[in-house]
């Protein structure tokens, strides 16, 4: 049966207006003179006329579906995915279409999520095709049970991973997977900088891993390029944002109890790296030679700590802890122990003096007399081949951090964690040779090695986190650790436009950690500031860029999600609708077409 609309006199009326219609059009056609067709147009008449009636008043009908049970198609979902959890769950299952996704028949376009939860409160589990939703929306579903039905198996980047800052002079590493179909042949992937391929790697097999490296070359916010290349197919090119930072180079002090080439070579390298360094040489008892470069001169006779505190680095060799005053040796430790200061220790073949924070874990040995060929030594991101006589070796300890290693992996530098700062000690005579050799690269390396971890822990400061693969148009969540600013922080691209206030939600279990959402509108390098003097730069991909890394997010946070809330089993039910009326309409077109083209003939 029809069914009745709110308007009682529409519908009487409507009904009238056909069945006059109707009768006018039987009379018509059989008073005509000719008798050719007579009853066909008759019946012809009352098609035309019923299907009219139909069109705006269709007829309900029963079909199956599941109950509280809905379809949710997104982007790169699939059409037979969808006829067979149609044909699962029923014909009657509602559809909606999220995103940017052409609508099949009977779908309904849904602007929200929060819009799917108000309208359907009593939903029990919702199916999603194709990529899924972002994992910053699945909070708007509630509890809702959710089960993820993939859309064709992706090929391309299927992850990647590098630091989003880095500071000059650092080694830019980008790794990540490709994977491709089976028999695709061979793939390229190529790390694009500064206009060139800088790095590159082929996959025999077209997919599996790669790790590419870079060096940059000037501090700023830099957006290299990654290019994955097929034979017979388009390049695939993703962005690479990295920001290269300029960090404040920390003052190093030098001591040295003689006159040496050791020093004086590295006293030379920090200053053309533009360190401020200053050096200390004992020439004889009570008599000392100093050098300044990039700072100004001071009174080095005796360590202080109004003295200490004007560095961030002592390097010195064992002789020269070993002849410090009980008062230099406390200033020494306490500036360590208080995150102040870190010192770099030389070691000889000989017990570490006493001056040396941690000597219990820093062992010396020494070790045989060396081959005719020089040992070789690594460390991690060495840009070549390093040798040094080696006289003595340090004793692996749990507190120990291996930072350079010998033959045999035996260790030959390591850093100690003391109090807030830490102690290193290197058991590596004579690097200057590397210097002398031309091997500066090399002899850069190492000494950035020991630095980095001699340099103190920078002081805690507000820290912004942003998640992970944030895209255009979708929400982003933002994560603030600092105390609650009076002032809300401000987010804006820095290609231009307004800027906007982040409204920060407090957590309520510890209150130095805020988050806050962004609905980013254009894609590219955005920044926030707040509180002051907080500032923090990321970037916002293209809605096409990072396809693989997002959908596998997606489906991780659907997995977890399916863990958590688990639905309930549901039975199948009947539910009531309309007959399409579009269907009516093509019949009284047809009915209406027969009549107008029998008059004609």
């Amino acid at each position: 049966m029809p069914t009745l609309p709110p308007n009682p006199i529409v519908y009487y009326g409507l009904l009238a207006f056909c069945l006059l219609l109707g009768l006018g059009l039987m009379v018509l056609a059989w008073q005509r003179p000719r008798q050719r067709q007579r009853l066909g147009r008759m019946l012809a008449g009352a098609v035309a006329t019923g299907a009219l009636w139909l069109t705006a008043f269709p007829p309900l009908r029963h079909l199956p579906a599941a109950q509280a049970e809905a379809i949710l198609l997104t982007d790169n979902y699939s059409p037979d995915t969808l006829r067979q959890l149609v044909h699962q769950l029923g014909a009657g299952t509602p559809v909606w279409a999220y995103g940017n996704v052409k609508l099949p028949a009977k779908a309904k376009p849904l602007a929200s999520l929060l819009t799917l939860k108000e309208q359907r409160p009593a939903l029990r589990r919702l199916h999603v095709l194709g990529r899924g939703v972002a994992a910053a929306e699945l909070p708007t579903l509630g509890q809702l049970p959710l089960r993820l039905h993939p859309g064709a198996p992706f090929a391309g980047f299927r992850a990647a991973f590098w630091p989003a800052k880095l500071s000059l002079g650092e080694i830019l590493k980008v790794e990540g997977s490709v994977t491709a179909p089976a028999g695709a042949g061979p793939a390229w992937v190529v790390l694009r900088a500064a206009g060139t391929g800088s790095d590159s790697v082929k996959l025999s097999t077209g997919s599996g891993a790669f790790r590419l490296r870079y060096q940059p070359k000037a501090a700023g916010l830099a957006t290299y390029e990654l290019l994955l290349r097929r034979p017979n197919q388009p390049i695939r090119t993703e962005p690479v944002p990295v920001e290269i930072t300029m960090s404040a180079l920390p003052a190093v002090l030098l001591l040295t109890a003689t006159p040496s080439f050791e020093f004086k070579f590295l006293k030379n390298y920090l200053a053309e790296a533009h360190y401020p360094v200053a050096l200390r040489t004992s020439v004889s008892r009570g008599l000392v030679q100093t050098d300044f470069v990039n700072q100004p001169a001071l009174a080095l006779d005796r360590l202080t700590p109004a003295l200490l505190a004007r560095y961030q680095v002592l390097i010195a060799d064992a002789a020269t802890l070993a002849a410090l005053t009980a008062a230099e040796t406390q200033a020494l430790q306490t500036a360590v122990s208080a995150g102040r200061l870190g010192l770099i220790t030389l070691a000889e073949a000989a017990p570490l003096p006493r001056a040396v924070l941690g000597r219990a874990d820093f062992t010396v040995r020494a070790r045989p007399a060396a081959p005719a060929a020089l040992p070789a030594l690594s460390w991690p991101d060495a840009p070549g081949e390093a040798r040094a006589p080696l006289p003595a070796q340090l004793q692996s300890h749990p507190n120990l951090r291996p930072l350079i290693t010998g033959p045999n992996r035996v260790l030959v530098a390591a850093s100690r964690r003391v109090g807030l700062g830490f102690a290193v000690v290197s058991a590596v005579p004579e690097t200057f040779r590397w210097a002398l050799q031309g091997h500066a690269p090399v002899y850069a390396s190492f000494w950035n090695q020991l630095l980095t971890a001699a340099v103190p822990p920078a002081a805690v400061a507000a820290t912004w986190r942003i998640g992970s693969w944030p895209h255009v148009l979708q929400p982003l969540t933002l994560h603030l650790t600092a105390a609650f600013p009076t002032t809300p922080p401000t987010v804006a691209a820095l290609a231009g436009g307004p800027a906007a206030r982040l409204a920060l939600r407090q957590d309520t279990r510890l209150p130095e950690w805020s988050t806050a959402q962004f609905w980013p509108g254009a894609a590219g390098w955005h920044q926030v500031r707040g509180p002051k003097p907080a500032t923090h730069n990321f970037y916002v991909y293209p809605a096409a860029a990072w396809l693989g890394p997002e959908l596998a997010e997606r489906q991780q946070a659907v997995t977890q999600r399916t863990t958590a809330f688990t639905a309930s089993p549901t039975a199948q039910i009947t539910i009531t609708e309309p007959w399409p009326a579009s269907w009516f309409f093509g019949l009284f077109l047809l009915a209406a077409g027969y009549l107008w083209l029998e008059e004609k003939l």
